[in-house]
């Protein structure tokens, strides 16, 4: 049983830069360190504190034992009263979102879950994808998300037959270009990565899955898979792809605007851009 009162931090301390760097990478035994360091708590209270017998928190802080469920996470960025930028490094959705959606509790809950990236996010992308009836996928080479045999979505899009629609970069347009400098690749490298997986998509509609594939020529901004009506977005930045960068879980709401910005984007894309597939 968890204690209500849980092991306090001064405000300070969740700015170090070491407490954020375990936050980033989820380091329960760097996390608990600092929570002894800066607080002055014993492993009994900091097991008191998150639900855990003092021997699995002393496993945790010698790297004897990972901490891998959400569940858990949770009951630590409680236990420990991690405020919620903390908390959004962790990769868990803030407990106070007002500032992402001001409107009504039911316009916030909209954002149900924040990951430091797409890694964090993959057990729940595939679960979901493998009850899917519609995946829909924004991206710009779309290699990781279905182009290869061991890609994010391909294997559950193989076994359920969903219906699949793609948006990719154009790998002739200008923006293929640009993108292609950004990230320090060069063009020809760039754009047959796009091109390989066109060719695995048409291999997917060649097998009988239910695949639309087109092409945009817009500069990468979002990157968005769509299982249902939940949405999970990152971003493309001048140096990082969008597979690492934060990643969103969204579900629509009745006053949320993230949902609704997000499809009314990709469809409006799909409507203007080539289909390929």
């Amino acid at each position: 049983m968890t204690d209500p009162k849980g092991v306090a931090l001064p405000d300070w301390a969740w700015q170090r830069p070491e407490v954020r760097d375990a936050l980033r990478a989820r380091d329960m035994a760097a996390l608990f360190k600092a929570v002894q360091q800066y607080s002055g708590a014993s492993q009994t209270r900091i097991g008191r504190a998150t639900g855990l017998l003092q021997g699995r928190v002393s496993e945790i802080i010698a790297g004897t034992r990972k901490v891998t469920t959400l569940e858990l996470f949770e009951r630590i960025a409680d236990g420990v009263q991690m405020p919620d930028d903390a908390r959004m490094l962790l990769g868990l959705a803030p407990q106070d979102p007002a500032g992402l959606d001001h409107l009504s509790a039911s316009g916030r809950a909209e954002l149900i879950a924040v990951y430091p990236s797409q890694s964090a996010a993959l057990p729940e992308i595939r679960d979901l994808a493998g009850k899917a009836t519609t995946v829909d996928v924004l991206a710009v080479r779309g290699l990781g998300i279905l182009g290869m045999n061991d890609s994010v979505l391909r294997p559950s899009v193989r076994k359920a037959t969903p219906v699949v629609r793609v948006l990719l970069l154009d790998p002739d347009s200008e923006a293929a270009h640009r993108r292609a400098s950004e990230i320090g690749e060069s063009y020809t490298t760039f754009s047959g990565g796009i091109r390989m997986s066109i060719e695995r998509l048409r291999e997917l509609a060649a097998d009988g899955v239910q695949v639309e594939a087109h092409t945009y020529a817009l500069l990468p901004t979002w990157r968005v898979i769509g299982l249902d009506s939940t949405l999970f977005v990152s971003a493309f930045g001048e140096t990082h792809e969008g597979h690492t960068s934060p990643m969103y879980r969204i579900a629509g709401s009745p006053h949320g605007a993230l949902h609704r910005g997000f499809r009314r984007f990709s469809d409006e894309l799909r409507r203007t851009a080539r289909r390929v597939v």
